[in-house]
């Protein structure tokens, strides 16, 4: 998938753009809990897993 829309969708649906990129696993559950919380975290942890 494209790495611009990726980060793109990162930023506006952190969820989704983990799943697509480490399919459902631990960093799909972090990232899920961190939105919960807190939606900036969830907004940096997905744009690292993304990026990596």
């Amino acid at each position: 998938m494209n790495k611009l829309l990726l980060i793109i969708l990162a930023i506006l649906l952190p969820p989704i753009a983990v799943f697509l990129k480490a399919g459902a696993g631990k960093h799909l559950i972090i990232n899920i809990i961190l939105c919960l919380f807190f939606y900036v975290p969830g907004i940096i942890h997905s744009l690292y897993v993304v990026t990596r």
